[in-house]
């Protein structure tokens, strides 16, 4: 099992948000970054005693869901086309979350900011198509992977045929006009994390490529079409932008690089996600106690949080190696990921305990069946972990909560 398993300043958004400016109780110090001379700080990786069947604890949801997907409509983002975008029927389109037309212009323009209040209003519908296409891919992949049954890789390569591969409907490779403010701008890099439910896809369809009824045509036209994005935000100004933010927004930028690029066989950008990971994301996002200060500096820190972890952890669990272990990877002040966990298990398991305000959003839709408590568990050996994992809610009904969690079907992730 592979892992037994500066523009800092960018306007604040929700989890699928902005960048923050860098806090000041991170620790920079030159020890905190000296990453050559490791001491024996974290414990190593025990083998593994904890067990999750989660095939067994998920079978249910997985099969209703995949019956679900077996008599979905095709999904492509050209049936939908924003009045204020500056691209093409086959660009991906959104605004951001928390901007709002201006009361004080006769047209609303510029939008203005009130940061945490999502804005009902905007345009939304490419986001949909994403999350739709998403959460259908991986319940038909996971389906696949426990049963082994055809039918559910024969409808899902049509539903990613139509979405990535065929000419007139499928998203171009770029987001060139995402999370775009009216009268300000006609798309930002905060708007890649549009895309982060996608790292889902390709392990629904890694568990489904060797079925007969997955056309090879189509999967090459797949590891094309994420070759091509992972180039475009690795080489784009938007992309810059986003790689270099000083929050949740970088974390989610190479967490998708690092997806991406171990499904096409990169392994150079592999390293430079793990490189990020270890000099970037532990010295100047986390906090010596584990916290990430970043997040607690937002109107809904607990979510902002909850979500950093999912996504630090996640980054963990694809990039570890037997060589180079980000599970047990330590800064000289002891700084780890582990202690991200441990910061905020307290707090998943009694959210009562948190010690700031109610977030001002869907506070009481967190937390739900967090990613990182499963990853983490197995990775430590750590029952309490993944105890909790399957104690809370697999489905959150909260929208707010599940479009800023991109992992819905865990058996996918896990061997």
């Amino acid at each position: 099992m592979k892992s037994q398993n500066v523009i800092a300043a960018l306007l604040g958004f929700c989890l699928l948000g902005a960048a923050l400016p860098v806090a000041a109780d991170v620790t920079n110090s030159p020890a905190a970054l000296d990453t050559t001379n490791q001491p024996a700080a974290a414990p190593a990786a025990a083998p593994a005693t904890v067990s999750v069947d989660v095939a067994a604890i998920d079978r249910e949801r997985i099969l209703r869901a995949a019956r679900e997907a077996l008599s979905l409509d095709p999904i492509t983002i050209t049936k939908y086309h924003a009045k204020l975008a500056e691209g093409g029927p086959n660009d991906f389109y959104s605004n951001g979350d928390y901007w709002w037309p201006n009361p004080a212009t006769p047209n609303g323009l510029p939008y203005i900011k009130r940061d945490g209040e999502t804005n009902p209003n905007n345009f939304n519908d490419h986001r949909k198509c994403i999350w739709q296409l998403k959460d259908n891919i991986a319940a038909l992949g996971a389906a696949y992977k426990i049963t082994g049954e055809n039918r559910y890789a024969a409808v899902a390569a049509e539903l990613l045929k139509v979405f990535f591969v065929d000419p007139e409907t499928r998203m171009n490779p770029s987001l060139q006009y995402a999370q775009a403010v009216p009268g300000v701008s006609p798309g930002r890099g905060t708007g890649i994390i549009d895309t982060l439910h996608l790292i889902e896809i390709p392990k629904a369809v890694e568990a489904m490529q060797h079925s007969p009824s997955f056309p090879p045509e189509v999967l090459a036209g797949l590891k094309k079409w994420f070759a091509d994005y992972t180039y475009w935000m690795l080489n784009s100004q938007n992309g810059d932008e986003e790689a270099e933010a000083g929050n949740n927004h970088a974390v989610a930028f190479w967490l998708q690089v690092a997806v991406f690029s171990e499904f096409t066989g990169n392994q150079e950008d592999m390293d430079k996600c793990r490189r990020r990971f270890k000099e970037v994301f532990l010295p100047s996002q986390m906090n010596p106690d584990g916290s990430f200060p970043h997040e607690l500096a937002r109107t809904k820190p607990y979510g902002y949080s909850i979500f950093q972890l999912d996504n630090m952890v996640t980054l963990a669990h694809v990039l570890s190696t037997t060589n180079d272990d980000l599970w047990t990877f330590t800064l000289q002040d002891g700084r780890n990921i582990r202690k991200a966990v441990d910061f905020m298990y307290p707090y998943l398991e009694d959210k009562s305990k948190w010690p700031k305000k109610p977030d001002v959003q869907a506070w009481e839709g967190w937390p739900s069946r967090q990613p990182s408590l499963l990853f983490a568990g197995l990775a430590y050996n750590e029952p309490k972990y993944t105890d909790l994992w399957k104690k809370l809610s697999p489905d959150p009904t909260n929208e707010e909560v599940r479009r800023n969690i991109a992992i819905t079907q865990p058996v996918l992730w896990v061997k």
